[in-house]
């Protein structure tokens, strides 16, 4: 069975490097749990130009170090164009369409 999780990186009002150490912790929990995609809720920023949690969260996705671990990612605001391939890897994120569509607070991650 494909499994698909919501982690609130948000909860406790953390700072981004403690929000991103606890990104990378679930990342690797969830993977040897049989996990197939993770969604990331990170939050805007009350900027309006995207946070800091955002901004961190994303910047560690493309670092190497997670290449064992991490198939793929995309944001809320590009999953228009990028469910498909999304959702062939795991069906059951189109459960989650609706809430992840054009959200710029929440982070989709594809488990290798």
């Amino acid at each position: 069975m494909q499994k698909v999780r919501y982690i609130n990186l948000e909860r406790g009002f953390p700072t981004v490097d403690l929000a991103v150490r606890d990104m990378v912790g679930q990342l690797g929990t969830y993977k040897r749990m049989g996990y197939r995609a993770l969604v990331f809720i990170h939050g805007w920023g009350s900027s309006g130009t995207g946070g800091g949690i955002r901004t961190g969260v994303r910047k560690k996705l493309r670092e190497r170090s997670l290449s064992g671990l991490v198939l793929d990612f995309c944001g809320g605001e590009e999953w228009k164009d990028r469910r498909i391939e999304f959702i062939d890897h795991c069906s059951q994120l189109k459960q989650f369409d609706r809430d992840i569509t054009e959200n710029k607070g929440i982070t989709v991650v594809l488990l290798k």
